[in-house]
């Protein structure tokens, strides 16, 4: 596959992976398997971290500076890490907070979606791009939700 094929592949991939996770989120949500908030994370991280499926760290660019939160996501990347938990970066928290129905008061940049039963969430399309990432040595793939 040529370095073009690529890149054109991975813009198709994002378009259903940025819907495929818009889903996701929504169903998670209405299931009660969600965790927001970076603080909220850390503890079920640290608490249970086998309940955890898949982690969402959302970051625009002005959140970039951010050091104590980059600091954060670096502990909650190594929590994932060693867990096994699919790690995703999205950019575009207004989307985000769109998608969740957040009015902006509630921390989004870090995102968890649990699952004591598998057949409760389906990873789908979002599991497969975080793996298909990582083959590619892509350990923290990224998407960019854009507002609608």
């Amino acid at each position: 596959m040529t370095l073009e094929e690529l890149i054109n592949c991975s813009s198709n991939t994002d378009v259903s992976v940025c819907e495929a996770l818009e889903e996701l989120l929504v169903s998670a949500r209405e299931q009660d398997c969600l965790t927001m908030g970076v603080y909220e994370s850390a503890k079920l991280m640290n608490a249970d971290p086998d309940s955890v499926v898949l982690c969402v760290l959302a970051c625009d660019e002005e959140d970039g500076c951010d050091v104590a939160l980059q600091i954060h996501f670096t502990l909650i990347r190594a929590f994932c890490c060693e867990a096994r938990v699919d790690l995703l970066r999205v950019s575009g928290v207004r989307r985000l907070q769109q998608v969740l129905g957040e009015a902006g008061e509630r921390d989004l940049h870090c995102i968890l979606v649990t699952s004591p039963q598998a057949e409760h969430v389906d990873l789908g399309a979002v599991g497969r791009f975080c793996r298909e990432s990582r083959t590619r040595n892509q350990w923290l793939p990224s998407i960019t939700l854009t507002e609608r």
